[in-house]
């Protein structure tokens, strides 16, 4: 069985790593917004539920125009969050119930509050302030159009004009400057930042767009034309590591260095990269001497199909082990559409476009999403490698597609001009009880509207109650626990075209049946199923079985 202890070096391998969004876990105040003596209050369900770890997305101070990841300080806690002593609280009660903590770092930019920006404003052209950032005189015959024509994430130009007449690069929210990794003093800063973090006893690192920290910036600036703003589909345009911006071979000298602080601790501490890259340039964050490990987005990705499916898996078991690395899954998260909602829309379909719709264009049948949704989640479990779940999928939650435009937060619904919708519907407050102002989130109300049925979705009304999502997950972990062994799968060479039939170790054995119509499954104890099983032998539409 797979040492996931304290002492052991190697404990996120195959781990379990929850991802908590602090805003929308737990809120203690009652001021709407969670909070860390939320989380902290809370805890003990992560405990019961049988994860190894949380993962914390930013809770550092912030003006949330990118809920949370525009950062005006990476050393302290957003104040209406709490503050550092109760950060120090959260980490020794999780490691208290056994649980490693994992915080996200966000090192590409910072926010315009933050106080090298406002240096940088304030010191002018040329100064060394703004040799942080990435600031740089306009084209045309009074500077008026910007540097280049890179594009931000979000939509629109990446450059932004100052009063001055200078323009800083940000690859998201205007808000949200870059930060030039040219420069000595960004590395140091954030050399200071991991000792910071590691020092509290924070046991690893999530890596924010770990492949857009190198950029070429020699003038005058390369323009990309049509390859695109960012994806993978913009990088399969140009050369492998030839974008002017993201996936720059030189970003590793940056992870290189980082390891060095890593394994200065005892254990040294994890990380993982985002880094929305092709698998085999993926393959290079997660190296033993950069980040260790790199999230897997073609699994997340992949249509409900066995073939598309059992390639994706192939492929990324085949990158891992040629990094040295462990590979990584992962079906939700703050960024996507809920499994429970996307797993059930029509092959070719938009998911921005289906948000837009507020979820009617396709509407979405939700018993069928969550019978799809636990199948997929027992199927993941049952891989080698690390998985990583996202709050409020131990609960079955579907993604709420019709809020109102008036409650929206995320950025992006206004800078796209109300083209697309954004990422407000995976992040609205967990529901903890079938009662109350907010379902148990807080005192109060929630800073998102949470819709009515979530009263059947709360932790109390599921805890205990034979079948449910959340007792389905507890089995799981716990189960998993004890099965898990080695990093390899054995595939079938007999199983039904529709169907994902592997083999781990001690003849623990998933079969996943991803057709339309029920098939013959194999001799075995049945350990656990996504779903009820008719006793006649046979498994299933959209279930996964565990058989011993």
């Amino acid at each position: 069985m797979a040492d996931l202890s304290s002492r052991n070096p190697d404990w996120w391998r195959q781990a379990v790593i929850y991802q908590v969004y602090p805003r929308s876990f737990a809120d203690a105040d009652g001021d709407g917004l969670g909070d860390l003596k939320g989380i902290t209050q809370r805890l003990d369900h992560l405990g019961a539920l049988g994860v190894d770890a949380l993962w914390l997305s930013p809770f550092y101070p912030s003006e949330l125009a990118d809920g949370g990841y525009d950062v005006a300080d990476h050393r302290d806690v957003d104040p209406r969050l709490g503050s550092l002593d109760d950060f120090d609280a959260l980490v020794a009660e999780a490691h208290r119930l056994g649980l490693k903590v994992v915080v996200d770092l966000v090192p590409n930019h910072t926010s315009h509050q933050h106080p090298w920006f406002q240096e940088a404003l304030r010191a002018g052209p040329g100064s060394a302030a703004r040799e942080r950032y990435v600031f740089r005189p306009g084209r045309g015959t009074r500077g008026e159009l910007p540097p280049s024509d890179w594009q931000s994430v979000f939509g629109g130009s990446a450059w932004h004009r100052v009063a001055d007449g200078e323009w800083y690069l940000h690859l998201f929210a205007a808000q949200q400057p870059d930060l030039n990794w040219d420069n000595e003093e960004v590395r140091a800063d954030f050399r200071t930042t991991l000792r910071f973090w590691s020092d509290r006893g924070v046991d690893g690192f999530r890596v924010d767009v770990a492949h857009g920290l190198a950029k070429e910036l020699t003038e005058p600036l390369r323009d990309i034309g049509g390859i695109g703003a960012s994806g993978e589909t913009a990088l399969l345009r140009v050369p492998p590591g030839d974008h002017p911006y993201w996936d720059r071979d030189e970003v590793h000298e940056i992870y290189r260095d980082w390891r060095k602080v890593f394994d200065a601790y005892r254990p040294p501490r994890s990380a993982v990269a985002e880094a929305w890259v092709p698998g085999p340039r993926r393959a290079l964050y997660a190296r033993p001497d950069e980040l260790g490990q790199a999230f897997n987005f073609e699994y997340l990705e992949a249509a409900w199909s066995a073939e598309e499916l059992r390639r994706v898996i192939t492929e990324e078991l085949a990158t891992a082990r040629a990094a040295g690395a462990a590979a990584t899954w992962v079906l939700s998260n703050h960024d996507v559409v809920r499994h429970h909602s996307r797993l059930m829309l029509p092959p070719g379909t938009d998911p921005g476009a289906w948000l837009l719709s507020g979820g009617h264009a396709p509407a979405v049948d939700r018993e069928a999403g969550l019978r799809r949704g636990r199948a997929a989640t027992l199927l993941m479990l049952a891989l080698p490698g690390a998985s990583y779940l996202y709050q409020g999928e131990e609960l079955g939650l579907p993604e709420v597609a019709d809020l109102p435009t008036e409650v929206l937060q995320d950025p992006i619904w206004e800078q796209t001009g109300h083209v697309r919708k954004g990422r407000d519907g995976c992040r609205v407050p967990l529901p903890w009880t079938a009662d109350g102002a907010s379902y148990g989130f807080g005192p109060g109300g929630a800073w998102l509207p949470q819709p009515p049925d979530f009263a059947a979705y709360a932790v109390a009304a599921q805890s205990g109650v034979e079948g449910s999502t959340l007792e389905l997950y507890r089995t799981a972990l716990r189960l998993r626990r004890k099965l898990l062994d080695g990093e390899s799968l054995i595939w079938s060479t007999d199983s039904p075209e529709d169907v994902l039939d592997f083999s781990r170790c001690e003849g623990w054995r998933c079969v996943a049946n991803l057709g339309t119509a029920a098939v013959a499954m194999p001799d075995g104890e049945v350990l656990l199923s996504s779903g009820p099983l008719p006793g006649d032998g046979k498994l299933p539409a959209d279930t996964t079985v565990w058989l011993g």
